[in-house]
Protein backbone atom coordinates (compact mmCIF):
# COMPACT_ATOMS: atom_id res chain seq x y z
CA UNK A 1 0.00 0.00 0.00
CA UNK A 2 1.51 3.59 -0.67
CA UNK A 3 1.13 6.34 0.61
CA UNK A 4 -1.85 7.57 -1.54
CA UNK A 5 -3.73 3.94 -1.52
CA UNK A 6 -5.28 2.49 1.74
CA UNK A 7 -6.62 -1.66 1.66
CA UNK A 8 -9.58 -2.84 3.16
CA UNK A 9 -8.80 -6.74 4.08
CA UNK A 10 -11.54 -8.97 4.81
CA UNK A 11 -10.91 -12.40 4.13
CA UNK A 12 -13.13 -13.17 0.91
CA UNK A 13 -11.40 -10.08 -0.44
CA UNK A 14 -9.14 -6.82 -0.32
CA UNK A 15 -10.20 -3.49 -1.96
CA UNK A 16 -7.48 -1.15 -2.75
CA UNK A 17 -8.98 2.81 -2.83
CA UNK A 18 -7.64 6.17 -3.26
CA UNK A 19 -6.72 7.40 0.28
CA UNK A 20 -8.14 10.86 -0.73
CA UNK A 21 -11.52 9.36 -1.52
CA UNK A 22 -12.79 7.85 -4.83
CA UNK A 23 -13.34 10.26 -7.16
CA UNK A 24 -14.34 8.04 -10.59
CA UNK A 25 -18.09 6.18 -11.01
CA UNK A 26 -15.60 3.36 -12.32
CA UNK A 27 -15.54 0.47 -9.92
CA UNK A 28 -12.55 -2.67 -11.19
CA UNK A 29 -13.17 -6.11 -10.17
CA UNK A 30 -10.72 -9.36 -10.23
CA UNK A 31 -12.90 -12.09 -9.01
CA UNK A 32 -10.26 -15.09 -10.02
CA UNK A 33 -6.82 -13.97 -9.33
CA UNK A 34 -7.48 -14.97 -5.79
CA UNK A 35 -4.09 -17.24 -4.67
CA UNK A 36 -4.78 -18.50 -0.65
CA UNK A 37 -5.69 -22.00 -1.09
CA UNK A 38 -7.77 -23.61 1.89
CA UNK A 39 -5.63 -25.88 3.46
CA UNK A 40 -8.85 -28.63 3.57
CA UNK A 41 -9.17 -27.80 0.21
CA UNK A 42 -6.18 -28.68 -1.02
CA UNK A 43 -6.18 -31.54 1.05
CA UNK A 44 -9.25 -33.15 -0.30
CA UNK A 45 -7.86 -33.25 -4.14
CA UNK A 46 -6.11 -34.92 -5.92
CA UNK A 47 -4.20 -32.70 -7.80
CA UNK A 48 -0.69 -30.84 -7.18
CA UNK A 49 -1.18 -27.40 -6.16
CA UNK A 50 0.64 -26.11 -9.37
CA UNK A 51 -2.39 -27.98 -11.44
CA UNK A 52 -4.92 -26.51 -9.20
CA UNK A 53 -3.36 -23.20 -9.90
CA UNK A 54 -4.63 -23.18 -14.02
CA UNK A 55 -7.85 -21.59 -13.22
CA UNK A 56 -6.26 -18.73 -11.54
CA UNK A 57 -6.49 -15.27 -13.25
CA UNK A 58 -2.65 -14.91 -11.86
CA UNK A 59 -1.29 -11.11 -11.35
CA UNK A 60 -4.52 -9.76 -13.00
CA UNK A 61 -5.22 -7.09 -10.22
CA UNK A 62 -1.52 -6.65 -10.21
CA UNK A 63 -2.35 -5.42 -14.33
CA UNK A 64 -4.96 -3.05 -12.89
CA UNK A 65 -3.07 -1.82 -10.10
CA UNK A 66 -2.98 2.07 -11.69
CA UNK A 67 -6.30 2.34 -11.22
CA UNK A 68 -6.36 3.18 -7.88
CA UNK A 69 -4.01 6.53 -8.69
CA UNK A 70 -6.60 7.41 -11.19
CA UNK A 71 -9.60 7.68 -8.70
CA UNK A 72 -11.48 3.87 -8.59
CA UNK A 73 -11.41 1.24 -6.59
CA UNK A 74 -9.65 -2.06 -7.41
CA UNK A 75 -11.30 -4.96 -5.70
CA UNK A 76 -9.82 -8.45 -5.90
CA UNK A 77 -10.58 -11.75 -4.57
CA UNK A 78 -8.44 -13.73 -1.60
CA UNK A 79 -9.47 -17.16 -2.63
CA UNK A 80 -9.01 -18.88 -5.86
CA UNK A 81 -11.53 -19.58 -8.30
CA UNK A 82 -10.96 -23.42 -7.93
CA UNK A 83 -12.71 -23.48 -4.59
CA UNK A 84 -15.85 -20.75 -5.50
CA UNK A 85 -16.71 -19.06 -8.25
CA UNK A 86 -18.50 -15.92 -7.71
CA UNK A 87 -18.72 -15.45 -11.86
CA UNK A 88 -21.43 -17.61 -11.20
CA UNK A 89 -24.81 -17.49 -9.95
CA UNK A 90 -25.07 -18.49 -6.00
CA UNK A 91 -26.14 -21.95 -6.23
CA UNK A 92 -25.07 -23.43 -10.16
CA UNK A 93 -24.23 -26.93 -8.73
CA UNK A 94 -23.51 -29.98 -10.23
CA UNK A 95 -25.29 -32.95 -7.82
CA UNK A 96 -22.63 -35.59 -9.11
CA UNK A 97 -19.93 -33.75 -7.06
CA UNK A 98 -22.07 -33.74 -3.05
CA UNK A 99 -22.58 -36.59 -1.12
CA UNK A 100 -26.69 -35.96 -0.29
CA UNK A 101 -29.27 -33.82 -1.87
CA UNK A 102 -28.51 -30.22 -2.82
CA UNK A 103 -31.70 -27.58 -2.09
CA UNK A 104 -34.39 -28.13 -4.27
CA UNK A 105 -33.52 -24.03 -5.66
CA UNK A 106 -30.23 -25.12 -7.11
CA UNK A 107 -29.55 -24.46 -10.53
CA UNK A 108 -28.18 -28.09 -11.26
CA UNK A 109 -29.04 -28.17 -15.32
CA UNK A 110 -26.89 -24.97 -16.50
CA UNK A 111 -24.44 -25.26 -19.32
CA UNK A 112 -21.70 -24.01 -16.93
CA UNK A 113 -22.58 -26.87 -14.75
CA UNK A 114 -22.59 -29.43 -17.43
CA UNK A 115 -19.16 -28.47 -18.69
CA UNK A 116 -17.62 -28.74 -14.91
CA UNK A 117 -17.43 -25.30 -14.17
CA UNK A 118 -20.37 -23.88 -12.02
CA UNK A 119 -20.20 -21.92 -8.87
CA UNK A 120 -17.78 -25.32 -7.03
CA UNK A 121 -16.14 -26.48 -9.96
CA UNK A 122 -15.57 -29.98 -10.46
CA UNK A 123 -12.56 -29.46 -13.16
CA UNK A 124 -9.58 -27.04 -13.39
CA UNK A 125 -9.35 -25.12 -16.28
CA UNK A 126 -7.68 -27.40 -18.39
CA UNK A 127 -10.53 -29.72 -17.98
CA UNK A 128 -9.15 -32.11 -14.93
CA UNK A 129 -11.41 -33.20 -12.22
CA UNK A 130 -10.39 -31.78 -8.76
CA UNK A 131 -12.29 -33.85 -6.10
CA UNK A 132 -10.85 -37.56 -5.59
CA UNK A 133 -14.10 -38.02 -3.47
CA UNK A 134 -17.78 -36.68 -2.98
CA UNK A 135 -17.97 -33.37 -1.12
CA UNK A 136 -20.52 -32.91 1.46
CA UNK A 137 -23.71 -30.79 0.91
CA UNK A 138 -22.99 -28.74 4.18
CA UNK A 139 -19.57 -27.98 3.04
CA UNK A 140 -20.62 -26.73 -0.09
CA UNK A 141 -23.60 -24.45 0.83
CA UNK A 142 -21.04 -23.01 3.70
CA UNK A 143 -18.51 -21.77 0.99
CA UNK A 144 -21.33 -20.09 -0.56
CA UNK A 145 -22.16 -18.52 2.77
CA UNK A 146 -18.88 -17.59 3.79
CA UNK A 147 -17.16 -16.50 0.46
CA UNK A 148 -19.30 -16.20 -2.45
CA UNK A 149 -22.39 -14.26 -0.79
CA UNK A 150 -20.00 -11.42 1.09
CA UNK A 151 -17.98 -10.77 -1.92
CA UNK A 152 -21.40 -9.91 -3.90
CA UNK A 153 -22.62 -8.20 -0.76
CA UNK A 154 -19.24 -5.76 -1.07
CA UNK A 155 -19.22 -5.29 -4.87
CA UNK A 156 -23.20 -4.48 -4.91
CA UNK A 157 -22.30 -1.94 -2.15
CA UNK A 158 -19.34 -0.07 -4.23
CA UNK A 159 -21.89 0.00 -7.56
CA UNK A 160 -24.75 1.60 -5.47
CA UNK A 161 -22.29 4.14 -3.60
CA UNK A 162 -20.86 5.21 -7.25
CA UNK A 163 -24.36 4.85 -8.48
CA UNK A 164 -25.51 7.33 -6.06
CA UNK A 165 -22.76 9.43 -6.06
CA UNK A 166 -22.10 10.12 -9.93
CA UNK A 167 -25.47 9.40 -11.05
CA UNK A 168 -23.93 6.33 -13.17
CA UNK A 169 -21.65 3.44 -12.25
CA UNK A 170 -18.84 0.86 -13.99
CA UNK A 171 -17.94 -2.07 -13.57
CA UNK A 172 -14.91 -3.17 -15.16
CA UNK A 173 -14.60 -7.16 -14.77
CA UNK A 174 -11.32 -7.94 -14.98
CA UNK A 175 -9.70 -11.36 -16.41
CA UNK A 176 -7.33 -13.60 -18.05
CA UNK A 177 -7.28 -16.55 -20.07
CA UNK A 178 -4.67 -18.99 -21.46
CA UNK A 179 -3.13 -18.43 -24.46
CA UNK A 180 -3.64 -21.12 -27.32
CA UNK A 181 -0.34 -22.57 -26.55
CA UNK A 182 -1.87 -23.69 -23.24
CA UNK A 183 -4.91 -24.53 -24.21
CA UNK A 184 -3.64 -26.52 -27.38
CA UNK A 185 -5.62 -24.18 -30.53
CA UNK A 186 -4.34 -24.28 -33.96
CA UNK A 187 -5.72 -20.74 -34.20
CA UNK A 188 -3.40 -17.99 -31.39
CA UNK A 189 -5.91 -16.51 -29.81
CA UNK A 190 -6.31 -13.01 -29.29
CA UNK A 191 -4.52 -10.40 -27.09
CA UNK A 192 -7.28 -9.09 -25.69
CA UNK A 193 -11.34 -10.25 -25.47
CA UNK A 194 -14.14 -7.44 -24.78
CA UNK A 195 -16.96 -8.80 -23.43
CA UNK A 196 -20.31 -6.49 -23.22
CA UNK A 197 -22.98 -8.96 -23.38
CA UNK A 198 -23.55 -8.34 -27.25
CA UNK A 199 -24.22 -4.62 -26.51
CA UNK A 200 -26.42 -5.11 -23.39
CA UNK A 201 -24.08 -4.76 -20.68
CA UNK A 202 -22.66 -1.17 -21.14
CA UNK A 203 -22.77 1.73 -23.77
CA UNK A 204 -21.50 0.75 -26.64
CA UNK A 205 -18.84 3.77 -26.25
CA UNK A 206 -17.22 1.75 -23.88
CA UNK A 207 -16.25 -1.16 -25.51
CA UNK A 208 -15.58 1.07 -28.53
CA UNK A 209 -12.96 3.55 -26.87
CA UNK A 210 -11.42 0.34 -25.23
CA UNK A 211 -11.10 -1.55 -28.58
CA UNK A 212 -9.68 1.53 -30.42
CA UNK A 213 -6.96 2.39 -27.43
CA UNK A 214 -5.69 -1.73 -27.50
CA UNK A 215 -5.31 -1.45 -31.10
CA UNK A 216 -3.59 1.62 -31.20
CA UNK A 217 -1.45 0.21 -28.64
CA UNK A 218 -0.48 -2.64 -31.48
CA UNK A 219 -2.87 -5.40 -29.92
CA UNK A 220 -5.22 -7.92 -30.98
CA UNK A 221 -8.82 -7.34 -30.08
CA UNK A 222 -11.51 -9.29 -30.34
CA UNK A 223 -15.29 -8.56 -29.09
CA UNK A 224 -17.35 -11.09 -27.32
CA UNK A 225 -15.63 -14.41 -28.97
CA UNK A 226 -14.74 -16.57 -27.38
CA UNK A 227 -15.67 -14.40 -23.67
CA UNK A 228 -18.85 -12.63 -24.08
CA UNK A 229 -19.28 -11.61 -20.02
CA UNK A 230 -19.87 -14.08 -17.30
CA UNK A 231 -22.72 -13.80 -14.39
CA UNK A 232 -20.94 -10.53 -13.02
CA UNK A 233 -21.12 -9.03 -16.26
CA UNK A 234 -24.82 -9.94 -17.37
CA UNK A 235 -25.90 -9.35 -13.50
CA UNK A 236 -24.57 -5.76 -12.74
CA UNK A 237 -24.65 -4.50 -16.42
CA UNK A 238 -27.92 -2.32 -17.06
CA UNK A 239 -27.08 0.91 -19.27
CA UNK A 240 -30.83 2.01 -19.29
CA UNK A 241 -30.45 3.10 -15.68
CA UNK A 242 -26.81 3.83 -15.92
CA UNK A 243 -25.58 0.30 -14.50
CA UNK A 244 -22.64 -0.24 -17.14
CA UNK A 245 -20.57 -3.49 -17.04
CA UNK A 246 -17.63 -4.48 -19.61
CA UNK A 247 -15.56 -7.87 -18.94
CA UNK A 248 -12.04 -7.83 -20.44
CA UNK A 249 -9.83 -10.71 -20.92
CA UNK A 250 -6.23 -10.33 -21.24
CA UNK A 251 -3.77 -13.31 -23.01
CA UNK A 252 -1.75 -14.86 -20.17
CA UNK A 253 1.63 -15.44 -22.66
CA UNK A 254 1.44 -11.38 -22.99
CA UNK A 255 3.06 -10.96 -19.08
CA UNK A 256 3.40 -14.44 -17.40
CA UNK A 257 5.09 -17.53 -18.05
CA UNK A 258 2.02 -19.83 -17.95
CA UNK A 259 3.24 -23.00 -16.49
CA UNK A 260 4.94 -22.01 -14.33
CA UNK A 261 3.33 -18.90 -12.55
CA UNK A 262 6.31 -16.09 -12.52
CA UNK A 263 5.67 -12.55 -14.27
CA UNK A 264 6.93 -12.30 -17.62
CA UNK A 265 9.77 -9.98 -18.93
CA UNK A 266 6.82 -7.95 -20.48
CA UNK A 267 5.06 -7.38 -17.24
CA UNK A 268 5.29 -3.88 -16.57
CA UNK A 269 5.08 -3.01 -19.98
CA UNK A 270 1.76 -4.31 -20.04
CA UNK A 271 0.60 -2.61 -16.74
CA UNK A 272 1.67 0.52 -18.05
CA UNK A 273 -0.75 0.17 -21.16
CA UNK A 274 -3.51 -0.98 -19.22
CA UNK A 275 -3.33 2.21 -17.15
CA UNK A 276 -3.38 4.05 -20.52
CA UNK A 277 -6.26 1.83 -21.05
CA UNK A 278 -8.12 2.60 -17.82
CA UNK A 279 -7.33 6.26 -18.51
CA UNK A 280 -9.25 6.28 -21.47
CA UNK A 281 -11.97 4.53 -20.47
CA UNK A 282 -12.44 6.72 -16.94
CA UNK A 283 -12.48 9.82 -19.71
CA UNK A 284 -15.21 8.66 -21.08
CA UNK A 285 -17.90 11.40 -20.08
CA UNK A 286 -21.02 11.27 -18.00
CA UNK A 287 -23.42 12.13 -20.15
CA UNK A 288 -22.59 9.75 -22.38
CA UNK A 289 -23.27 7.07 -19.83
CA UNK A 290 -26.31 8.77 -18.48
CA UNK A 291 -29.24 6.36 -18.01
CA UNK A 292 -31.27 8.38 -21.52
CA UNK A 293 -27.72 8.35 -23.74
CA UNK A 294 -27.79 4.61 -22.64
CA UNK A 295 -31.22 3.71 -23.42
CA UNK A 296 -30.87 5.75 -26.78
CA UNK A 297 -27.95 3.14 -27.71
Amino acid sequence: MTKSTETIEEHTHKIVAPKGGIRSPFIFNSPHSGRDYPKPFVAASKLDATTLRRSEDTFVEELFAGVVELGAPLMHACFPRAYIDVNREAYELDPTMFDGRLPNFANTRSMRVAGGLGTIARIVADGTEIYSAPISVAEGLDRIERYYKPYHRTLSALIDQAHGHFGTAVLIDCHSMPSARVTQENRRRPDFVLGDRYGTSCASILTDVAQETLQRLGYTVARNKPYAGGFITETYGSPGNGLHSLQIEINRSLYMDELRFVRGGGFAWLVADITHLCRRLMAVSADALSPVQAAAE
